[in-house]
């Protein structure tokens, strides 16, 4: 290959670019070459050789121009569709509608109808977002440059990337957890199936957009085919009759909640629609990727959540399934598939095998964002443009994957402290951006901001996407990060987390709800987040210790500086006088024990060798800021689900100022969930 044809060749361009103002120079110019240590250079430059070989990307951040383009068939128009459906047919998003009934005590049919209209509301800006790649050319977070200029950009580029690698993260984790109990007695260990899924999705992601164009579109077919089977053989199980818990309020304020997860896991691939699609010319009709975009992610969302809404709803009435979600989400999923009071006599051993194609199809999920993730890092400046997409893709599996082994037992945890608050910050940006566009960039607002012969045409026009690279031409971007910021004020007068609840998310039902309404006073819309605290799936251990918080690396450092311990139920608390309970055990009004509720007890024939018997839950009071720990000793017959029932020395220390009925106290422990 000869030094003229690799400058010619787009693929082996290296991302930094510093572009002249005439789009005509920039077209003819070669790429000036960074300089890097010689030794470097050579590696980098055969390794970038060897991928154009083989047809794949070399390519980082810098822009696609339009004689780059693919052309246009009429299997392009159905790739979006493949694209986002075989990403989000996946067992994270089953995990994810398990939260309706298990944890917010919803009924199959609210669960339902929340999770479809989350989704259509959170796709919708998800698919306008896409709609940008072919118009720019340019990645998503790259086109924020021009609402948010350079420097402030770059907190959505973090904020973007604590997204990107904690979905990973939790790919991996439920990935491992699958595989782990399809194997002889969890013979196969989670960090197995862990590091299997992450070289994986490593090799996809880190040979680029072409890999993705060659294989995601086909993923979706055995997870199809794995997901209707199950169906099949589970639904028997599922309680189709059983209503929501809770009185008229709490019910309103649980479906608000549980809406407000499944809209902003759809929200936040909105931070990367764009970049899966730069390389289809300015003559896409935007319509044509909106509504594919928009159709395959409800879809796939919506069937995904159900799978996992029908499978949680069975777990008071079914014990496979109960003993399953002892152990974990993942092996909820494979006792669906193996239940052996299935009428249709369902075969274990292939009800396994559909369980190990749902795992390893977590790696449709995982390599998209991957691969964004090494873009993304690019996009936080020159200097890290430097470095080639590669190199960043590695760096984010490295990251994700080592956060994976050290939360693998704790994934309520990194559910609520890391994800917590990340969906927020997405629709403010999407708000801003389509201010941007419709009133000072569009025919029918101001048009600030000159395109010239080679800006892409129609709906991206009022941009000169040639100045991406060049800070001194962008906006300072002062106006977007106040309104970004003002809108954050929105976002928290609707929290509802353990640790805060906002006082507009306060004024519904018992327990608070985290609304996704435009309450904010600036021209942003505040954000639902994207995992409400009660996300901490009932069986996973909520306590954060140095164990588990310092080798997560820091995103998660991160995001566990923002939140205390997190519990995962939220009840009243009352207090009685202790003598011999259904344990078993006799105590006495001094001792730090606690009866829990007879549908969070589930004895069974003989309650003295119920499981959680002697187990420590962590009870929090929100008021105080102080936990506390307790046994758990027996079953309080006239409890709801999440409230607890205390010794009265207990309750002092909690509630010093309590008057025997104390509400909005947060509670959980391994053995008991949270």
């Amino acid at each position: 290959m000869d030094v003229e044809k690799e400058l010619k060749d787009p693929a082996l361009h290296h991302p930094v670019m510093d572009e002249p103002t005439n789009s005509e120079e920039q077209i003819d110019s070669p790429v000036r070459e960074p300089e890097y240590p010689s030794k470097l250079k050579s590696y980098i430059k055969n390794f970038e050789r060897i991928l154009v070989k083989y047809n794949f990307e070399a390519r980082g951040v810098q822009r696609v121009l339009p004689h780059e383009c693919r052309t246009l068939t009429w299997t392009s128009y159905l790739q979006p569709f493949f694209f986002w459906t075989s990403a989000n047919l996946a067992a994270q998003n089953v995990t994810l509608g398990m939260l309706g009934p298990s944890v917010f005590a919803l009924s199959f049919r609210d669960a339902s109808i929340c999770a479809f209209f989350g989704s259509l509301i959170g796709t919708l800006g998800v698919s306008y977002i896409a709609t940008f790649g072919p118009v720019s050319g340019h990645r998503t977070l790259i086109s924020a440059r021009y609402t948010f200029g350079w420097y402030p950009t770059k907190l959505l580029v973090i904020l973007e990337l604590i997204v990107l690698l904690g979905y990973s993260m939790i790919d991996l984790v439920i990935a491992g957890q699958i595989l782990s109990a399809v194997s002889t007695n969890g013979s196969l260990s989670i960090v197995v199936g862990i590091i299997v899924v992450a070289v994986i999705g490593w090799l996809i992601s880190t040979f680029g957009i072409w890999v993705f164009q060659t294989c995601q579109p086909y993923a979706f077919i055995p997870q199809l085919i794995a997901f209707s089977i199950l169906y099949g053989v589970s639904s028997h199980n599922y309680d189709l009759s059983t209503p929501s818990h809770g009185d008229r309020r709490t019910v309103i304020g649980s479906r608000i909640s549980f809406l407000s997860i499944t809209l902003a896991a759809a929200i936040t691939w909105g931070g990367a629609a764009a970049d899966y699609f730069v390389y289809y010319p300015d003559t896409t009709p935007p319509i044509v990727l909106f509504t594919t975009t928009l159709l395959s992610l409800l879809c796939s969302f919506t069937f995904a959540y159900c799978v996992g809404i029908g499978l949680a709803s069975a777990i008071p009435t079914t014990p496979s399934y109960s003993a399953a979600y002892d152990t974990s989400q993942g092996a909820l999923i494979v006792a669906g598939f193996t239940d052996s009071t299935s009428p249709s006599n369902f075969n274990t051993g292939f009800g396994k095998f559909l369980a190990v194609v749902v795992a390893l199809g977590l790696v449709a999920n995982l390599g998209p964002p991957t691969y964004s993730s090494g873009i993304d890092f690019q996009v936080l400046g020159k200097n890290f443009q430097k470095i080639p997409r590669v190199v960043w893709n590695s760096v984010a599996v490295v990251i994700y994957t080592v956060c994976a082994l050290a939360g693998r037992d704790h994934l309520a945890e990194v559910f609520t402290n890391f994800l917590a608050l990340m969906g927020y910050w997405v629709i403010i940006w999407m708000s801003i951006t389509l201010e941007e566009q419709f009133f000072f960039r569009s025919r029918f607002g101001l048009k600030i901001g000159i395109g010239n012969k080679e800006s892409r045409r129609g709906w991206g026009q009022g941009y000169d996407w040639t100045i991406w690279n060049s800070p001194e031409k962008l906006p300072l971007g002062i106006s977007a990060l106040m309104a970004f910021l003002v809108g954050w004020v929105g976002a928290i007068l609707c929290m509802a987390q353990v640790w805060y609840i906002g006082p507009i998310a306060g004024l519904v039902g018992e327990y608070g709800a985290d609304p996704f309404n435009p309450t904010s006073p600036s021209p942003t819309i505040s954000s639902p987040q994207p995992y409400h605290h009660a996300l901490s799936s009932p069986k996973t251990p909520f306590k954060i210790t140095k164990s588990t918080m310092l080798p997560t690396l820091t995103p998660i450092l991160l995001s566990l500086l923002l939140t205390p311990t997190i519990h995962a139920y939220t009840g009243d608390m009352t207090y009685y006088t202790p003598s011999l309970g259904s344990c078993g055990y006799h105590s006495s009004p001094s001792d730090d024990i606690v009866a829990l509720s007879v549908p969070m007890m589930r004895n069974g024939a003989d309650p003295n060798a119920n499981s959680k018997c002697g187990s420590k839950i962590g009870i929090w009071n929100p008021r105080t800021k102080k936990q506390h720990w307790a046994t758990v000793v027996d079953t309080c017959q006239g409890c709801k689900m999440h409230d607890i029932d205390v010794s009265p020395a207990l309750f002092r220390k909690v509630a010093p100022d309590g008057d025997g009925r104390v509400k909005g106290i947060n509670w959980g422990g391994k053995e008991v969930g949270g």
